[in-house]
């Protein structure tokens, strides 16, 4: 049963395959040369989505002239034979890569190689396009070798006139083929690679020249990193002598016994510096922290990639292994270790910070204290008022129910009840006291209780 009917597949399932076949490799037969471009124009756009739309705009220019049809907006890969030569376009995250291929009908020399590079095609309108944009550039020869010319030996001196470096790194790489470079820019503004084909199976020279043109492309943009480290080396030693600064101040502040007022007042100051320092660290680490992560991303495919060369030694020339290790991983070291120094004195700034809080906060706790203990003393002074206003009330009460039962006893009298008036009132006087006395403390006790 057949399945290509479209609703039976997953939305995803056919991009999703082809994902893994989406950046194919150029098939190369020496003699060959190739020139290859990486733009970068992270600077100038804002986001992923400008810089797309450069990178296509690039492409369409190219094709245009040529009167090629250019890929879709979404394309992210592109690949075309224009006949004079051949064109692999590929678009990252931030840059895009852009090789072109020429197949040498006859063999010439190396120097001839690098003079006739695919480049020439290109025409100059859309070179200078590309102003200020180049990240890397770089001319590869892919020649053929026979193995009686490989063991006749003479090839250090003979390739040491091709580069103007003095230091070349070379290996044999994949049991049959060679690899010369200066890892150095030359003259002409290109850097240069010789590939010899000694050995190689079919296939093998277009991957080995791809795995070339990728550790140097990825090379270059692991190096964005360093300029990043060396601006904020002195940056990060300036925030760490102004922390130190403040925290001795704090120490000098806990020996010293100065005006409460005036310790409160210094405190705050520097708490609001200590949040200052805060802001920059986190606001150098907001703009540092994509570049360094995209450093060491970029660093672990370069040695993913010399590591899939399976290099042995050129007797008399390092390795290209080697020479990373030299040259490139020390910067790589000093972009982490600028990003681990970041971290670690953010959180020496919080700590310190939080420190200074709790000191702070245990004035105001302090200060907070004091205000209940003044509240409490006014309570009681209350308390003590308002048993004194409570004796005086029991004796108007009194006094009030006093003249009320005068008044009965008057009325009862006047009715002919043989009573004394005055003899009661004075009677009943120690008697209403002592209840409206009780009454107002039981009163008392209902609330207190309640």
């Amino acid at each position: 049963m057949s399945i290509v009917y479209a609703n039976l597949n997953h939305p995803q399932r056919v991009a999703l395959a082809a994902e893994v076949h989406s950046r194919p490799f150029l098939h190369l037969k020496a003699p060959e040369s190739l020139t290859h471009l990486a733009v970068y124009v992270r600077d100038q756009a804002a986001d992923a989505s400008r810089h797309a739309v450069f990178q296509h705009a690039l492409l369409t220019d190219l094709c245009v002239h040529f009167g090629v049809t250019a890929p879709g907006v979404d394309a992210k890969h592109f690949y075309h034979d224009f006949g004079r030569f051949r064109l692999k376009w590929e678009c990252h995250t931030e840059f895009a890569t852009f090789t072109f291929a020429q197949h040498h009908e006859s063999a010439l020399t190396i120097d001839e190689a690098f003079i006739e590079a695919p480049l020439k095609h290109v025409p100059q309108q859309w070179l200078l396009a590309l102003q200020g944009k180049i990240m890397v550039a770089a001319h590869v020869v892919l020649e053929r070798v026979s193995k009686e010319d490989e063991e006749n030996g003479g090839c250090i001196s003979s390739m040491q006139r091709l580069f103007e470096g003095k230091l070349l790194s070379s290996s044999k790489v994949l049991q049959g083929g060679e690899i010369w470079t200066d890892f150095l820019i030359q003259a002409d503004g290109f850097s240069r690679f010789v590939v010899r084909d000694i050995d190689l199976r079919d296939m093998q020279g277009g991957r080995l020249a791809q795995r070339i043109l990728e550790i140097e492309t990825y090379r270059m943009m692991a190096s964005l990193g360093l300029p990043h480290a060396q601006q904020a080396a002195p940056v990060l030693s300036a925030i760490e002598s102004d922390l130190a600064a403040l925290t001795a101040t704090m120490v000098d502040m806990d020996h010293s016994s100065g005006n409460p007022e005036q310790t409160q007042a210094e405190d705050e100051r520097i708490l609001r510096k200590i949040t200052g320092l805060a802001a920059r660290i986190e606001k150098m680490s907001l703009e540092n922290s994509y570049r360094f992560s995209a450093s060491q991303a970029y660093f672990r495919l370069v040695k993913a990639h010399i590591e899939e060369l399976r290099e042995s030694r050129v007797e008399g020339v390092p390795t290209i292994g080697e020479f990373m290790e030299r040259r490139l991983a020390p910067a790589m070291d000093t972009c982490t270790s600028v990003a681990r120094r970041q971290e670690a004195l953010a959180e020496r700034i919080a700590h310190t910070n939080d420190l200074l809080r709790t000191r702070v906060g245990i004035v105001q706790e302090q200060q907070n204290r004091q205000i209940l203990e003044s509240m409490n003393a006014r309570a009681a002074q209350q308390l003590r008022l308002q048993q004194a206003v409570e004796g005086l009330s029991v004796a108007a009460i009194s006094y009030y129910m006093v003249g009320l039962f005068g008044y009965a006893g008057k009325a009862l009298k006047a009715a002919g009840v043989p009573i004394n008036p005055d003899i009661a009132t004075g009677v009943m006087v120690p008697v209403f006291a002592a209840g409206v006395w009780l009454g107002l403390r039981r009163l008392h006790k209902t609330m207190h209780d309640a």
